[in-house]
């Protein structure tokens, strides 16, 4: 988890931007980002990342973003965790998947037995 908080500069972005925080989450981003709006008002605004490829290979980020003003964070809080809590006491358990090694079959041979193996075969190229 990464936080920051910005100094007042002269660019109006800059300005509004007071603190932030960024969680890495596999595939996904998540920014809380605390603003300032004009009259020095606080808010959250809660921004969720995610990188997408288009289909001739080149990245972009798909962006979803919710707006937190103050006289809605206890209420939001409130809601975020009765439904945490919910999840926790009520999922049914994961069944563990249980990991068995894979076995190593040694194959008895003879040493004196071998396969002439070309180089240029492995590249698909066989000089005749």
């Amino acid at each position: 988890m990464e936080s920051y908080e910005k100094n007042e500069g002269k660019d109006k972005r800059e300005r509004d931007e007071i603190f932030s925080v960024a969680v890495r989450a596999g595939k996904r981003t998540y920014f809380f980002d605390v603003k300032a709006t004009r009259k020095n008002d606080y808010y959250l605004t809660i921004t969720e990342s995610k990188k997408k490829f288009n289909p001739d290979g080149r990245h972009y980020f798909e962006k979803h973003k919710l707006f937190l003003y103050k006289e809605d964070f206890e209420k939001f809080a409130d809601g975020f965790k009765e439904t945490v809590d919910y999840i926790k006491e009520n999922q049914p358990p994961m069944e563990e998947i249980e990991e068995k090694p894979q076995e190593i079959v040694a194959e008895k041979t003879n040493p004196d037995e071998f396969t002439n193996v070309e180089f240029d075969e492995l590249d698909g190229k066989k000089e005749e």
